[in-house]
């Protein structure tokens, strides 16, 4: 799967919720899919928006090594104490700033079986984890909890970047009708 990047529309969405009978074989298939994509990028958490998809739910799989879905996720409790933490995100490679969020939180959510849960007092990796793809259900990046130069900064580095990457491929996309017209005179 594809993973979007800052500067993606989709990143910036507020998502809708999964509806009971889109919970189906098709629908694990992405999960599937998803788990994949985040493993083979080393990452331990992946949203919906980040594969392109504006509905609530994602994946993640901490240092336990235990497959978590959570779909139409709340967060119903967060404690009053905070821990700052260097996050990075797999929609903003390469970039990492300390961020600070509750060290507990509880959380209700849907498995991939469409059956409810929830987790009372979850802390350390998996309580940041689960904050930050939540985020990502409400268009909320990382960055956006930071500094605020530096999410200017890092915008800009990503737009720069998705621009140059527009223009190498007009130029590849060009030179491919040139060399398609040469061959058909």
């Amino acid at each position: 799967m594809k993973i979007y990047k800052l500067g993606e529309e989709v990143l910036r969405q507020k998502c809708d919720e999964v509806k009971a009978e889109e919970i189906n074989d098709e629908f694990r298939e992405v999960l599937n899919n998803m788990f994949e994509t985040m493993i083979s990028a080393n990452g331990v958490g992946l949203a919906a928006p980040q594969v392109g998809i504006a509905k609530r739910f994602f994946v993640i799989m901490v240092d336990d090594d235990v497959r978590r879905v959570f779909i139409n996720p709340v967060i119903t409790k967060t404690s009053i104490e905070e821990s700052e933490f260097d996050e990075g995100c797999l929609s903003i490679p390469g970039v990492y700033e300390s961020i600070r969020r509750p060290e507990k939180i509880s959380v209700t959510a849907i498995n991939e079986r469409g059956r409810h849960f929830s987790l009372e007092n979850v802390d350390g990796l998996l309580a940041r984890v689960i904050q930050h793809e939540n985020d990502h259900l409400d268009g909320i990046l990382y960055i956006d909890r930071g500094d605020e130069k530096f999410k200017d900064d890092t915008v800009e580095k990503f737009k720069k970047k998705a621009e140059k990457e527009a223009k190498r491929l007009a130029e590849k996309e060009a030179k491919m009708r040139r060399k398609e017209k040469r061959k058909n005179a």
